[in-house]
């Protein structure tokens, strides 16, 4: 996979932004959800945290507290690097994090948890908390027109296509597989669970 997200890095944002290929995509409220979003993790108590997969910074640069942020991917972390100048940022496996047991207050992940199958998912849930009593997961909303298991065919500007494993969720869903916790947001697109 780091293959692709270091081809997708200078186009990965335009998801967000609806940009380039997701110019002409319907997303009704996207844009005030994703605002919407934004503002709650904004109101997270402030912590030390651990992003993992943090991807280009998009979600991290609204993270409150001392952050480090850590990608697979080269191409990705640079452009973190240049977004969030005030955040840490390393190379490295999210399922063997490069810290020590209680390094962090926290741990969140976003779009990340859901390209794991459920044995990757038990992988990092067990990484996660060995380096954080608290785990925040944003990652995508279940919705009526989405099987809750995909394998999504992902086509690049440059024209590659790529095949990746995508599983959506329900707030209340996600919160019981994380063992419990708190729905921070829970919207048509996104959902966010702090446990």
């Amino acid at each position: 996979m780091r293959e692709y997200y270091d081809a997708r890095a200078p186009e990965y944002d335009d998801w967000y932004l609806g940009r380039g290929l997701f110019s002409k995509r319907e997303r009704l409220g996207w844009k005030r959800e994703l605002k919407a979003l934004e503002r709650a993790l904004a109101s997270l108590p402030w912590a030390h945290t651990l992003d993992v997969a943090c991807g280009t910074g998009f979600l991290t640069q609204h993270l409150p507290g001392e952050i480090v942020g850590l990608d697979q991917s080269e191409q990705m972390l640079g452009i973190a690097r240049e977004r969030v100048p005030t955040a840490g940022f390393i190379a490295g496996d999210a399922f063997a994090l490069p810290f020590a047991d209680g390094a962090f207050e926290r741990v969140f992940t976003a779009h990340f948890y859901g390209h794991l199958d459920q044995s990757e998912r038990a992988l990092f849930l067990a990484e996660a908390t060995r380096v954080a009593p608290e785990l925040v997961v944003c990652d995508a909303a279940l919705r009526p027109d989405r099987e809750r298991e995909e394998i999504q065919e992902r086509v690049l500007e440059d024209g590659s296509s790529w095949q990746v494993y995508k599983r959506f969720f329900g707030a209340e869903e996600l919160a019981a597989e994380l063992g419990g916790g708190e729905v921070v947001f829970s919207g048509d697109w996104f959902v966010v669970v702090r446990a």
